[in-house]
């Protein structure tokens, strides 16, 4: 599969087309006649790339955040989570695919996991709505979150979405009642949970699932109430441009992390998530891991407590 780019890698594409079109001139010319001129421009590459991503903006920072090669909940699932058990439905109405969740164990402690899942191909996305999830999906995490603390088990989410589903049905199905009583419920819970925006964490269909203890964020993730398209749309009505709205909206990693919305930022490879699947789950693995250490030794009442004490202070530094 060809490597999908992103503008501001025009630079490095360029590079890597020299790079292949130079290694198959090499398969013709004989062994080793343009390692060297492959090693430099290879080195050159990696250089421009690090560069690149040492000074992203908001905007390019959110083309990165939904680049469609980051990995996804089943990526995540597939690489910390061991004896995976998906459980489907909210009991009430339907299964959507656009949440999973489940029960497994990471690195050996039972936990419950939920996630937004987009999909991959076309197939695929339209099975899981692009992420965007219905109230049923926010009730099946309800389910989830509801038998974790039953059997005293720290929830674990991946957060991912542009935001929840807008449709006609989904209104008319209560999202915006679901998406309160699943942020509730995150608020209530008396065993630890821990959120991690992996991609694109877009408005209520976000917080839903990361009203956590901690709140974690991958590097070039983004985390608003809107999307830079719709602030544009309706609080400009389309004078501006989205990247203006994603400069002004400060939703990226390193900006929320300053006024507190999240907790930690977990560093990304050189290129962005999607350039290093493996070593990104690990990290993600890693910060989540000492996490949950973190939380372990405190009662139901103190992590209430502590999820409330932290929602509460957002905003407030500065005021007397």
């Amino acid at each position: 599969m060809a490597a999908h780019y992103l503008e501001f890698e025009r630079p490095i594409a360029d590079l890597e087309a020299k790079i292949e079109e130079l290694s198959k001139l090499s398969e013709t010319t004989g062994s080793g006649a343009l390692d060297a001129e492959i090693e430099a421009l290879r080195s050159r590459a990696q250089e421009v790339r690090r560069q690149a991503y040492s000074k992203l903006d908001a905007w390019q920072k959110t083309q990165v955040a939904r680049h469609p090669e980051r990995p996804h909940f089943v990526d995540y699932v597939s690489g910390l989570i061991d004896e995976f058990v998906e459980l489907r439905g909210d009991r009430r109405f339907a299964d959507d695919q656009a949440i999973m969740g489940g029960l497994g164990r990471f690195r050996g402690q039972p936990v419950v996991v939920i996630g937004h899942e987009r999909g991959r191909d076309t197939v695929s996305r339209v099975k899981h709505n692009f992420g965007y999830a219905r109230p049923e999906g926010y009730r099946k995490a309800i389910r989830l979150m509801e038998l974790a603390e039953r059997f005293n088990l720290p929830v674990i989410s991946f957060v991912d979405t542009p935001g929840a589903y807008p449709g006609i049905g989904s209104e008319e199905r209560g999202v915006a009642e679901a998406i309160a009583r699943s942020t509730e419920t995150c608020l209530m819970l008396g065993v630890p949970m821990v959120a991690v925006v992996t991609g694109e964490g877009g408005s209520g269909g976000a917080i839903a699932m990361a009203a956590g203890n901690r709140v974690l964020m991958l590097e070039h993730a983004i985390y608003s109430v809107i999307t830079p398209e719709g602030a544009n749309s309706i609080l400009w009505r389309g004078a501006r441009t989205a990247e203006e709205a994603a400069k002004a909206m400060k939703v990226a990693a390193q900006d929320l992390l300053g006024v507190k919305i999240v907790d930690r930022i977990i560093p990304e490879p050189i290129g962005g998530a999607h350039s290093d699947k493996e070593a990104t789950i690990k990290s993600v693995g890693d910060a989540v891991e000492q996490e949950l250490e973190g939380l372990s030794n405190l009662t139901p009442d103190q992590l209430r407590k502590q999820r409330a004490d932290r929602f509460y202070a957002i905003g407030r530094s500065g005021l007397q």
